[in-house]
């Protein structure tokens, strides 16, 4: 399954990773909060969360890191969908 098609699953999960003063600054409607200093403590929570997971951030970077780290953790379904403008795109699209 590719980005676009996870995005569109109904049980989807969408993670913003930046930092609470960034978050509050503009997010996705809906996403969770989860800095990225935080994730490798909330494993049993990500491994938890209904699937598929949507990582995003400023760029695309920390939402890399965390997908990777949760990857290599056992938790299955977890895409970077890269940028919030990025991860704002598809979802735009969804709603068409």
């Amino acid at each position: 399954m590719n980005l676009s098609e996870a995005i569109n699953q109904p049980g989807v999960t969408i993670v913003d990773v930046r930092e609470p003063s960034e978050f509050n600054a503009g997010h996705i409607e809906g996403a969770l909060n989860i800095p990225l200093g935080t994730v490798p403590t909330r494993l049993e929570e990500f491994k938890n969360m209904s699937k598929p997971l949507i990582m995003y951030c400023r760029s695309g970077g920390r939402s890399g890191q965390a997908t990777h780290y949760l990857s290599m953790n056992g938790v299955e379904e977890v895409y970077n969908g890269g940028s919030l403008e990025a991860v704002y795109f598809l979802t735009l699209q969804i709603q068409d």
